[in-house]
């Protein structure tokens, strides 16, 4: 009865049918209330989103698997502590991590997020040493700025660790096959002295024997269920998600599996580093709907006013149109890359396949033996072997040997299979590792040069092409950051990675349509998704509607307090609306997530130098800068408090610096310009200014400057010109009338207008 019970739980959770396997679990722990069965449930309950019940179910128990999943499910519940003293109980400080690389990344991701940097790069390396394929460790590391090189992580180091793994999980197969040759052969005796007894019986004795039948062809056939039970842990992940964004803990399919340029694929090797790789993170529970469908509308927008203390781009600088034409010009220059893919864009190789990764969505078990058992013992072996129990022995013989191993000679084709394909796809590994790396590190054109390395078909998924969209977006190159986005799209519909970026990238190109359109599919693909949120956030942002653009990344963080994007988009439309002290505050959540999250120290420092706390307002920009040292805007901001610091000659510096990374972004120069002018270089700062005129054609900001300029210059005539052009372009409100004082004072001189 309990192999029967375990078997049906096992069948349910491979078809996702998780309320049936919660019913028949009960029934099995009420009848055999084991620690083994308790997991068991409680893994059906995690499956089904239930963390809460998971946590009740093993509250107090001992077994290593046991004190993993209460992890998980504390993890999922953000009880923190309780996780780590579950994996690292208190009164054992010399106990093993359980379930091995898996047990080490979620232990990895507690003390990350509990502000223990360096014990969470500690774990999440030995993860990666324990298994070269657990990818999310390595993405871990990347975001940490502790990775190593890609190179140097799935070399071949990482061949032979993987081929340890599988020799080991081969042997263990053997031994458990032998177990069960003998465990059939004592059965096939006892069934040959039931049947001699049976001859002896009446009709109505050998009617009353087929249920004994029955249940014996049972045992044997859920013989790895039942074996586990008594014994080692249980194993319940190894079925596909069928959705990324699906509420489930169920692994993905075998990570190993390699398909060679012969066809041929090594799912041996897939079976075992799977269930040895993937760990589930947090997966909110499903909450209230909300949104709010009205006021698109579409409004212009001018170069400097929108875009000061914004996304990670321009900010303070660009026209829409401006923009478009400046990146315009800069894709028609020639093609940058290799032509082997797509025409005149810069970026190269674009096909289809979709790869979602959003950070940890299954979390894997490690009992490799139970998991290998129960795929064998599938629906049809359960038949097959309920039909042969009651022939003769030697068919009972061919049911086992057909879910026996391969002979030995085979095996040794099987080992070079698994050397060759741990060696393709760790080759595959080491430039998707390398190009994520440099990305993060924001080393951007390194990025895109390594992810050009790709093949042709792993370059155009859904993945590769969002990492190629957001180093675009980190270039401020934001039409080829939409064209990368907008294949990913294609290329993977129902994945939402990267799209809270594509959202701002499409906010800075002013495309109030094509972003109203991005948010309405991401809702209606996946409403309890933070991206979906971010992106209808910003649709209203663009229109100004900052209330309501709040409340929808609010959202966004009510769905996953870990995203700390949407923290920072949160700080960007409280500064909209001069609410300082609440973006100070959203600003920090996003560094408690992420204390490498850029935008959020950048945008503690615009707060604090509109409130003119210079010396804090540098320490921000500072720390933005060591981050991101490559970012033309964060330098100029930076340039712009060491100026309000009276640090001219280091303003000036780091200016220069800020016009070399990023030529057609026109912020750095006109900070430069008024660096200039406050110094009382006016003929510099006019040549600069001139020179500006050129990227920045429609920008009042300019011309008003120049104005200002030739008025301190007593060239009045030149200095209406300017300030009327300047009043032509249509600046924003507090400039009409900054711009209108001046020319009312045109004539008054300098000595008595500083007086006034």
């Amino acid at each position: 009865m309990e192999a029967t019970l375990t078997d049906c739980v096992h069948h349910s959770l491979r078809h996702f049918m998780y309320r049936n396997a919660i019913f028949m679990c009960e029934r099995l722990c009420a009848e055999f209330p084991s620690e083994t069965n308790m997991q068991l449930l409680a893994g059906c309950f995690l499956h089904n989103n239930q963390a809460y019940a998971a946590y009740r179910i093993l509250k107090g128990t001992q077994m290593a698997q046991s004190r993993y999943l209460f992890a998980i499910s504390c993890f999922q519940m953000d009880l923190l502590h309780e996780a780590e003293a579950a994996l690292c109980p208190p009164n054992e400080p010399g106990a093993e991590i359980p379930n091995g690389a898996a047990g080490h990344y979620l232990l990895g991701l507690i003390y990350r997020y509990t502000d223990r940097r360096r014990s969470a790069i500690q774990h999440f390396q030995l993860a990666l040493s324990l298994d070269p394929l657990m990818w999310c460790a390595y993405e871990e590391l990347c975001v940490l700025g502790a990775a190593e090189d890609a190179s140097s992580v799935f070399g071949e180091a990482a061949v032979l660790c993987i081929q340890k793994q599988y020799l080991h999980h081969r042997s263990e197969n053997l031994q458990t096959s032998n177990d069960d040759m003998n465990s059939a052969s004592s059965r096939n005796s006892n069934s040959d002295d039931a049947r001699t007894r049976q001859s002896k019986h009446t009709q109505s004795n050998n009617l009353r024997d087929i249920p004994t039948n029955y249940h014996g062809a049972v045992n044997m056939g859920g013989a790895g269920s039942q074996s586990v039970n008594g014994g080692s842990n249980i194993s319940f992940y190894n079925t596909p998600s069928p959705v990324a964004a699906q509420l489930s803990a169920i692994a993905p399919p075998p990570l190993c599996r390699n398909t060679q340029q012969n066809g041929s694929s090594l799912n041996s090797l897939g079976a075992d580093s799977c269930s040895r790789s993937t760990i589930n993170s947090i997966i909110q529970a499903p909450r209230r709907k909300f949104v709010d469908e009205g006021k698109l509308r579409k409004i212009s927008g001018r170069l400097f006013s929108d875009s000061g203390p914004r996304r990670s781009s321009r900010l303070a600088g660009e026209a829409g149109a401006n923009t478009n034409v400046s990146a315009a010009g800069a894709a028609n220059n020639g093609t940058t890359n290799s032509t082997k893919y797509l025409g005149s864009s810069k970026m190269n190789s674009i096909t289809f396949r979709s790869v979602a990764v959003r950070k940890g969505q299954s979390f894997a078990n490690e009992n490799v033996d139970e998991g290998i058992q129960n795929e064998a013992f599938d629906d049809s072996r359960s038949n097959a072997s309920l039909s042969i129990s009651s022939s003769s022995p030697s068919s009972d013989n061919r049911t086992l040997e057909q879910g026996a191993p391969k002979s030995i000679g085979g095996s040794l084709t099987s080992d070079a299979k698994i050397i060759n394909g741990a060696s393709e796809i760790l080759c595959l590994l080491r430039i998707l590792g390398e190009g994520y790396r440099l990305s993060c590190l924001y080393r951007c054109q390194d990025a895109l040069d390594v992810y050009l390395k790709l093949p042709y078909k792993h370059y155009n998924t859904g993945w590769v092409l969002s990492q190629v969209g957001k180093v675009y977006f980190e270039l401020v190159d934001y039409l080829e950051a939409d064209r990368a986005f907008s294949l990913a799209r294609h290329a993977s519909p129902h994945s939402l990675e990267g799209m809270d970026v594509y959202s701002t990238v499409l906010y800075h190109l002013k495309e109030d349509m094509k972003l109203s359109y991005l948010a309405q599919e991401l809702i209606s693909t996946d409403r309890l998704a933070p991206q979906s949120w971010c992106a209808m956030g910003n649709c209203y942002s663009l229109q100004k509607d900052h209330e309501t653009a709040l409340k929808n990344f609010q959202r966004a963080v009510q769905l996953n307090p870990r995203f700390a994007y949407a923290h920072t988009l949160c700080g960007h439309e409280y500064v909209a609306l001069e609410d300082f002290e609440n973006g100070i505050k959203s600003y920090q959540s996003a560094l408690r997530v992420d204390s490498r999250h850029y935008n959020s120290w950048y945008g503690l420092g615009m707060i604090y130098l509109k409130q003119e706390k210079l010396e804090f307002s540098e320490h921000h920009f500072r720390m933005a800068f060591q981050i991101n040292p490559r970012s033309s805007v964060v330098m100029s901001y930076l340039g712009t408090s060491l100026h309000a610091l009276q640090r001219s000659e280091d303003a000036m510096m780091m200016m220069e610096k800020a016009i070399l990374a990023d030529k057609k972004n026109p912020l750095p120069m006109y900070q430069k310009a008024n660096i200039l002018v406050s110094l009382e270089r006016f003929d510099e700062a006019l040549q600069v200014l001139e020179e500006l005129k050129e990227y920045a054609p429609r920008e009042s900001s300019v011309y008003a400057l120049m104005g200002n300029i030739y008025k301190r210059r007593y060239m009045h005539d030149k200095a209406m010109l300017h300030f009327g052009i300047a009043l032509d372009l249509k600046p924003s409100a507090a400039d009409v009338a900054t711009i209108k004082a001046a020319i009312e004072k045109l004539l008054v001189p300098d000595e008595i207008e500083d007086n006034l």
